[in-house]
């Protein structure tokens, strides 16, 4: 599965091979001593530090119930009559059949899932970006995609990626799209990032956001014992980035409360007020 995917998390591996996380997760560790892949936050990835993108059909069925509670909580942010940029990806999918919902919605996308996911709804207008088809994940791409936002201004692009470290920020693995997230980021005010906890401490090759860049992460509830993904949270968290948890609220967002909403610097950075439908 690592080898035809590029990642898989542990939750997945366990329920294809109907056993328990823990006995997994001492099959990878013996794994990753013969060197044929690499531990990873609630997963594994293929060796090499850097993971490759799965094509679509792939990535669609992983961690799809985290995307699902991630995708819940990100659409709570979007508020009648609201102009936004969603980029390509799986969550950003889920966002989007969530957002159908919100009247008087604008959604800028370079995805056609994201476009169709939108299609039938008739209070949403959808406006695509131009450029070129990128079948792996029906995402439109290049100069063309770039230049279609030259001169847009939106409240708030809702991001996915391949990878997310309080270091480096958001990355992916492909430089066409992550030519085209940077441009998606340019045009909003506000910039919320989608990742689930296996992307959490992953790094790939291109950097989309910068993490001094990223106002809001929502992601799920690390599986118990990844104490390595709640210091990554609260290690962006720290560099000012205010984390949600879909689901049950984590040390770390509880934390977050207990010390106000954390400033967010720099004039592009400036928080809205969330709203909800």
């Amino acid at each position: 599965m690592v080898r035809a995917n590029g990642a898989v998390s542990l939750r997945e591996l366990a329920r294809v091979v109907q056993t328990s996380e823990v006995t997994v997760r001492r099959d990878v560790r013996a794994l990753e001593a013969e060197g044929l892949l690499d531990r990873r936050h609630g997963g594994a990835v293929l060796p090499g530090g850097f993971t490759r993108e799965s094509a679509y059909p792939q990535k669609s069925h992983l961690a799809a119930a985290e995307k699902t509670a991630i995708a819940d909580r990100a659409a709570s942010l979007v508020g009648e009559g609201e102009a936004i940029v969603v980029g390509a990806g799986t969550t950003t999918q889920e966002l989007a059949r969530r957002l159908a919902r919100v009247p008087g919605l604008t959604v800028v996308t370079n995805s056609l899932l994201v476009a169709q996911a939108l299609a039938h709804a008739n209070r949403v207008e959808v406006v695509m970006t131009g450029g070129t088809l990128r079948g792996s994940n029906y995402a439109l791409v290049g100069s063309g995609a770039e230049q279609s936002l030259h001169g847009l201004r939106v409240s708030r692009a809702f991001l996915s990626g391949a990878g997310l470290t309080a270091e480096r920020g958001l990355s992916t693995s492909n430089m066409l799209s992550a030519s085209v997230d940077r441009a998606l980021v340019h045009a909003a005010a506000e910039v919320v990032v989608l990742a689930d906890h296996t992307k959490l401490g992953t790094d790939t090759m291109f950097q989309t956001v910068p993490t001094d860049v990223i106002a809001h992460l929502v992601t799920d509830e690390p599986p118990p014992g990844q104490d390595r993904a709640a210091a990554e949270l609260q290690a962006l968290m720290d560099r000012g980035v205010r984390v949600e948890v879909a689901g049950t609220v984590s040390s770390a967002v509880e934390t977050a409360g207990r010390r106000g909403d954390l400033p967010v610097p720099g004039p592009r950075r400036q928080p809205l007020p969330s709203r909800r439908r």
